[in-house]
């Protein structure tokens, strides 16, 4: 918009010439940019399925998918080279028995014993509030990172010896994340229920669920909104060994 300062002196004329005729070549004009950028766009393909078009989330339980099938012939592989080593490395039964020891401690060999499971789900669709509690905002109805994290971090301070959640290892450097109400775990994806399973003593690992101001706090919102809460012991459980990639991508080892 122009400054009084510079228009010109005087009334602005406008003069309206064959105002249908102008109608007209504007529709045609727009009418004929639309149908060259529609062209242009598909390209002889059809919009509707082009792979480029595919939503999000099928992208993701695509890339999910071809992880786990990475993951599981990464771990055919690697089993065949740790066979190959134990064959040709001519290493001391000392040795043999401190390699035993440090894959236990990294998680990649199985680990089988008494052990506690815990699984936590979102509140059921229709959920209400309790006598007594405000009505639920959508994120109180949902599990999110920090609580799966609280149940994970509690486990390893109740001396968990190993941990899966879902169907998969923890090691040293697994992240549990969560975007919108999914989890992503070492590259695959799970929605809820999420289970979180830990070897060790059942008691020790219950009484630093029961400690942990987190879980506390989460279990007020089982309480208020029907989030899911359940804890089970098992006698015998064998958790797999981690199968995926070891390497480190944002970090070196100290020298």
């Amino acid at each position: 918009m122009s400054n009084s300062a510079d228009s010109p002196p005087g009334p602005v004329r406008r003069t309206f010439r064959h105002p249908v005729r102008v109608l007209t070549a504007a529709v045609f004009a727009l009418a004929g940019l639309i149908f060259v950028t529609s062209a242009n766009t598909a390209k002889g393909t059809n919009i509707r399925t082009d792979a480029s078009l595919l939503k999000l989330s099928d992208l993701i339980q695509q890339r999910s998918e071809k992880n786990a099938d990475l993951e599981e012939s990464t771990s055919s592989v690697r089993g065949d080279i740790d066979s190959l080593a134990q064959r040709d490395n001519g290493s001391t039964k000392a040795e043999a028995a401190r390699l035993k020891e440090l894959e236990r401690a990294a998680g990649t060999t199985e680990l089988s014993g008494r052990a506690l499971a815990v699984t936590l789900n979102d509140a059921p669709p229709n959920a209400t509030a309790s006598p007594g509690y405000p009505d639920p905002q959508p994120n109180d109805l949902v599990i999110h990172q920090q609580d799966l994290q609280a149940v994970v971090n509690a486990l390893w301070e109740g001396g968990a010896q190993g941990i899966k959640v879902m169907d998969q290892r923890l090691i040293s450097t697994s992240a549990v994340r969560c975007v919108g109400n999914t989890l992503i775990l070492q590259g695959r994806v799970y929605s809820p229920p999420y289970k979180i399973t830990a070897v060790g003593d059942p008691g020790a690992l219950r009484k630093a669920l029961d400690a942990s101001p987190a879980i506390q706090n989460y279990l007020l919102y089982v309480k208020a909104y029907g989030l899911g809460w359940k804890v089970d012991e098992h006698r015998a459980v064998t958790l797999p060994g981690y199968s995926g990639t070891v390497d480190l991508h944002y970090a070196e080892p100290v020298e």
